[in-house]
């Protein structure tokens, strides 16, 4: 609860590129141990400590995966779609008093996160599809200027983004009822 700290930049994870069924267990476990625990104990210890003060900067790296799982490893995806659900959940809350949250969702992005998981992006991912990692803290940045909540830093059209979030929030007034939907009668 250092009161010097105001940002928080959350970006623990690791990855695996092993295939949705052969991904072992004990690479599961520890995936699910940081991209998820870690990172929710995080976000939650700042979140609280930012509140109190009625001030402060969360950034949530995320991936592109919390929208597009079927691009990637299972786990991973799953991950990063739970680290952005955590984000909208907290965002009224935090919003509310003070404290700002970021969700940034990059596309391939060349960091040692996929040497570490065992493959070399170059030889997975054809070259246009891989940001420079200074780009996209840029953009990610600039993002968090521009106000942006969830910042995709590769996608070029923002009111993709609005659509598929408006589209997301219109669900909400009908996701429970006391009784099932007409169609299902």
């Amino acid at each position: 609860n250092d009161s010097a700290i105001s940002f928080f930049l959350n970006n623990a994870g690791i990855a695996s590129v092993a295939r949705h069924l052969e991904t072992p267990v004990d690479v599961i476990e520890r995936l699910i141990a940081l991209n998820v625990t870690a990172t929710t104990r995080l976000a939650l210890a700042a979140g609280r400590a930012f509140v109190a003060r009625k001030s402060g900067t969360i950034v949530n790296m995320a991936s592109i995966v919390a929208y597009n799982p079927e691009r990637f490893n299972a786990v991973y995806g799953g991950s990063k779609a739970f680290l952005l659900a955590l984000s909208h959940a907290l965002t009224k809350q935090l919003n509310e008093n003070g404290v700002t949250i970021q969700t940034v969702l990059p596309g391939a992005t060349r960091t040692e996160i996929w040497e570490r998981a065992g493959t070399d992006v170059d030889a997975k991912i054809p070259s246009e599809k891989i940001m420079n990692v200074d780009e996209m803290v840029d953009a990610a940045l600039k993002g968090l200027e521009l106000g942006e909540r969830i910042t995709i830093p590769s996608l070029p059209d923002a009111q993709d983004l609005a659509d598929v979030e408006a589209a997301r929030l219109k669900l909400g007034p009908n996701l429970s009822w006391a009784h099932p939907a007409e169609r299902y009668r």
